[in-house]
């Protein structure tokens, strides 16, 4: 039996300063989207998340025109996901003397685009 290989771009990015809760929201929005529609979601969805996955997204683009030589026409999201990387501790002054911990989160986003037949 012969196995098909399907071709996939992707596009990563690590250590965004932003929550991964916050993007997963815009993620499942574009998901299984064709490629200029994710981008005209993506360019009018009022969050912050937005601009990162746009950026993204161009990214992942450009990697499947010109390292897999695939037609962006035919790209569609087939993946993208947003993964919870390492927290930033901080600490602030509270009353009393007390502290309390700032906890700045971090996320690992990652965009897969798969060519439809």
């Amino acid at each position: 039996m012969e196995e098909l290989t399907v071709l996939e771009a992707k596009a990563t990015l690590k250590y965004a300063r932003i929550s991964a809760r916050k993007v997963k929201i815009v993620a499942d929005l574009i998901k299984g989207k064709n490629v200029n529609e994710a981008l005209a979601i993506v360019k009018f969805t009022p969050k912050a998340a937005s601009e990162i996955i746009e950026k993204l997204l161009k990214s992942a683009i450009a990697n499947a025109e010109n390292n897999h030589n695939m037609n962006s026409q035919n790209l569609y999201v087939a993946e993208i996901y947003a993964n919870q990387g390492p927290t930033l501790k901080r600490i602030r002054p509270a009353a009393k003397g007390s502290a309390v911990r700032i906890r700045k989160r971090t996320s690992h986003i990652t965009i897969i685009l798969r060519e439809k037949e």
